[in-house]
């Protein structure tokens, strides 16, 4: 167990710690503002203060883990070896930098709350972070940080055993629209078809007519694909269906359908099952619960995990949200357009409320990857690259690599050539450890 002597023990302390030496390094840690007890302890220990208090394992603290709400924060980027950090120490403390609180600034989003420029959906988009502006958008610089740090422990703490973890994956699968053309209902059925003639888009006329009538498979049924590649791994695939109402932004099928419930059922005998929550429930408690409501009634058990739709999240309204309905998990956290690291991180961690100043049960799981990021990189051989990249940066550090696809991104349409070889590349790369 790690014993952390600092003056004032405050909730965003025992918060950072914990995220990076139990859940990131595998370490117990404990607290103390009493010297005696400090100095009393035989084992792995550090002081996290202003001063050093004699020759400990030191680490010069920055005043934001002491404040309440929100501040002017003056952040001056610098190079560290391989990567970036922020908030330096000086030659004093052990390691450079205060990575605690540098990785808190990051993981409960602090640049989220500060003024920016919102894109059209209302979201915090990739130009406004701190990682972008630096460029160590494509590092999971906290958990990089946390292995900085591990290794000062050990050479000052050379006989301690230190717990190693493994690199897993945590894959979701969005399905906005579980069918293209079937189970539409006769009203959208005719004006699908009236369209594609006015539009002249006669390809599409003969495949919606073909699936109609039986003689094709709908281009967006690949669940027979997805629960093959399930049958294939250890870890359970999180698949997020959307059952709100018909809207601009929402055209999924109606959970009147039975064809469509069947389908939420059947993926629930392998898979978990997630609600993908529908543009205005986002901003509507009322419209969640409802939608939360009929999941579970579909499910037939608690429903743990959600994502919203178009990525939308308003920190930290949109949280708070879903702690008041006891959705344990998140998949939000991450850019649509853009791949890299929205929180600084490849391991999932708790919601903190800064408004509060506390830990929330809400886990937060971070993604760095989703298919339509990858869109924007025009050849295979690039996009291949460009996720073997950023699978070795999860696995330098031992994380998690969180990623988001769709159904119809395994479908035979040609923009989405390839993406299955993406989506089982990510599922083989846990057999290379």
């Amino acid at each position: 167990m790690l014993l952390v002597y600092t003056p004032h023990i405050t909730p965003r302390i025992k918060y950072v710690f914990k995220q990076i030496c139990t859940r990131i390094l595998n370490i117990e840690v404990s607290f103390t503002n009493t010297v005696e007890d400090f100095i009393a302890h035989d084992s792995l220990k550090m002081s996290y203060a202003s001063q050093q208090l004699g020759n400990e394992f030191f680490v010069r603290h920055h005043p934001i883990l002491s404040e309440h709400g929100l501040s002017d924060i003056d952040i001056n980027v610098q190079d560290w070896d391989e990567t970036k950090c922020f908030f330096y120490n000086g030659d004093k403390s052990s390691i450079p930098f205060d990575i605690f609180a540098a990785s808190f600034y990051l993981l409960s989003r602090y640049e989220e709350y500060l003024p920016h420029v919102k894109d059209e959906y209302g979201r915090f988009t990739i130009k406004e972070s701190l990682a972008y502006k630096h460029n160590f958008l494509l590092q999971p610089v906290v958990d990089i940080w946390a292995n900085k740090f591990r290794s000062a422990l050990e050479d000052k703490y050379s006989n301690f055993n230190f717990p190693k973890r493994n690199y897993q994956i945590d894959l979701a699968i969005d399905v906005p629209m579980a069918y293209y053309f079937k189970h539409k209902g006769l009203m959208r059925i005719i004006g699908g078809t009236f369209g594609d003639v006015f539009q002249f888009k006669f390809k599409r006329l003969y495949q919606r007519l073909s699936v109609l009538l039986g003689f094709k498979k709908d281009p967006y049924d690949t669940y027979k694909w997805i629960l093959n590649k399930q049958k294939q791994i250890k870890s359970k695939l999180t698949v997020f269906f959307l059952i709100g109402d018909f809207s601009t932004y929402d055209k999924n099928i109606s959970i009147n359908k039975k064809q469509f419930v069947s389908l939420i059922k059947s993926i629930g005998d392998y898979c978990r099952v997630g609600l993908k929550v529908s543009y205005f429930a986002v901003e509507n408690p009322k419209i969640l619960k409802k939608e939360k409501r009929n999941m579970e009634a579909i499910i037939n058990t608690a429903l743990k995990a959600s994502r919203n739709s178009f990525s939308k999240l308003y920190l930290p309204k949109t949280y708070r949200s879903l702690i008041e309905l006891e959705i344990q998990e998140d998949y939000t956290m991450g850019y649509v357009n853009d791949i890299g690291f929205r929180a600084g991180t490849c391991t999932p961690f708790y919601f903190y409320e800064i408004d509060y100043e506390t830990q929330t049960p809400l886990m937060i799981k971070p993604f760095c990857f989703m298919d339509a990021a990858a869109l924007k990189i025009k050849s295979q051989l690039d996009k291949r690259e460009t996720l073997e990249r950023l699978i070795q940066e999860v696995k330098k550090v031992n994380g998690t690599f969180t990623a988001v696809f769709h159904n119809y991104s395994f479908s035979n349409e040609e923009r989405w050539k390839g993406f299955k070889k993406l989506f089982t590349l990510i599922l083989n790369s846990t057999h290379e450890n």
